[in-house]
């Protein structure tokens, strides 16, 4: 029997739809009975993760965990969260629950690491650099994370809003590519998509190197832990 897999989501809609479809596509099946059963919740309402790690808005923990707790009632075995910045808050989650939640972080350094690359750019929202999950994750790890300059993490935020807002088009494209490029550009032998929202409008096509995204690397995380005895 396979497990469950709850998603933690709406943070945003769009990211969770993403992080659906792949789990879908990557999962080996002949017919509707060979997929994996997927509860999600898609709560849009959750505060704004950033703000909150910045002391300027309302925590989202206890949305978070309340969505966890939903979710484990509704019957998941275990827990994904389809936000990279949203892991600033897992204790609180893990908390509120009895079941596992599994990091997209950690699943997104393991796909860097097996990639081979030890000097890595880390394209990250502002919450998500503020609670410092890569910075610590590949410290440990001993590889060198370097991550955009502040004007251009500007962009970056600006950019991560217009796809929240539904633009995911040629100029959105473009310039995220030329933020991830300025990464190759100082050596990043691989480009990390930490946050769900750049898969949507970046891929490895035109880069240097290769783009690995924490919503892939999640998937197949989440598949395998599925159908694990």
């Amino acid at each position: 029997m396979t497990k469950t897999i709850g998603i933690i989501g709406g943070m945003g809609p769009a990211a969770t739809v993403d992080l659906f479809a792949k789990l879908v596509a990557a999962t080996p099946a002949e017919a509707d009975q060979d997929h994996l059963r997927i509860l999600i919740d898609n709560n849009p309402r959750v505060p704004n993760r950033n703000e909150a790690i910045a002391g300027r808005g309302p925590s989202p923990g206890p949305h978070l965990a309340a969505g966890a707790r939903g979710l484990e009632q509704a019957g998941a075995d275990f827990l994904i969260i389809a936000c990279n910045t949203a892991h600033a808050f897992k204790p609180e989650i893990e908390a509120a629950v009895s079941i596992p939640l599994l990091s997209m972080i950690d699943a997104t350094v393991d796909a860097a690491i097996e990639s081979g690359a030890q000097r890595v750019g880390v394209l990250a929202a502002d919450g998500c650099r503020r609670a410092r999950l890569y910075q610590n994750a590949f410290e440990a790890r001993g590889v060198d994370a370097v991550f955009l300059a502040d004007e251009a993490q500007q962009d970056f935020m600006t950019l991560i809003f217009r796809v929240k807002a539904g633009d995911v088009g040629d100029d959105v494209q473009r310039r995220m590519q030329q933020l991830a490029l300025s990464l190759n550009a100082r050596g990043a032998q691989a480009v990390i998509a930490a946050c769900t929202e750049v898969p949507l409008v970046l891929s490895s096509d035109t880069l240097a190197a290769p783009v690995i995204s924490s919503t892939d690397a999640l998937v197949a995380r989440a598949i395998e832990f599925a159908n694990r005895n």
